[in-house]
């Protein structure tokens, strides 16, 4: 039934400092533009990532929590790093989960939790395709 992840969405009370965080740490500028959202089209399936200003968050949460979506990278401590260099802050530090899966999260500086990940399984979908 699930096709695949189409856009994940991140809230911002600043939608503009947001977009300019997102836009410095991905190396591109949003593909699509307007008023209160932003979108980004990334990875090698060109997922989107939707930067939203709050004010359209169906809830407010107290905090960074609940789910959280791994985006694969090719090298887990420069990102880790780069993140947290742009003013990110650790969420949970990088940790081995079993042979090929490591993982680490952080809280962007708007309080989303942004999570990233070397996935064996991820490459061996992305080498099927080629």
């Amino acid at each position: 039934m699930l096709r695949g992840m189409a856009t994940v969405s991140f809230y911002a009370d600043d939608h503009e400092a947001a977009k300019t965080w997102y836009t410095e740490f991905l190396g591109i500028e949003p593909y699509f533009n307007v008023p209160g959202y932003s979108e980004f089209r990334i990875g090698d399936y060109r997922h989107e990532l939707g930067i939203i200003d709050r004010r359209y968050a169906p809830a407010a949460p107290d905090g960074p929590g609940g789910e959280i979506v791994f985006w694969h990278v090719d090298d887990l401590e420069a990102t880790v790093a780069r993140l947290l260099e742009l003013g990110a802050k650790e969420y949970e530090p990088i940790t081995e989960r079993g042979p090929g899966f490591v993982t680490a999260s952080v809280v962007d500086p708007f309080g989303n939790v942004l999570g990233v990940m070397t996935n064996v399984h991820y490459l061996a979908v992305l080498a099927e395709r080629s």
